[in-house]
């Protein structure tokens, strides 16, 4: 799959939160973030751009 968008997660915060996950949890995580790498146009069910920065996304995990 061709990379659209790359993921960068600010300081530790992201990885805290994630190894806290069980492990069906970390792979929805994984499974949506792929969304955000590869997709051209992007779910607004699962992403939404925080309006007054510049690519910073919300991004929603359904468990």
């Amino acid at each position: 799959m061709k990379k659209v968008r790359q993921v960068i997660a600010y300081k530790s915060y992201f990885l805290d939160f994630y190894e806290k996950q069980n492990e069906q949890v970390q792979k929805k995580i994984e499974w949506t973030l792929n969304l955000f790498r590869t997709l051209e146009v992007l779910p607004k069910k699962y992403f939404d751009h925080i309006s007054g920065t510049d690519g910073l996304y919300e991004v929603r995990v359904e468990s």
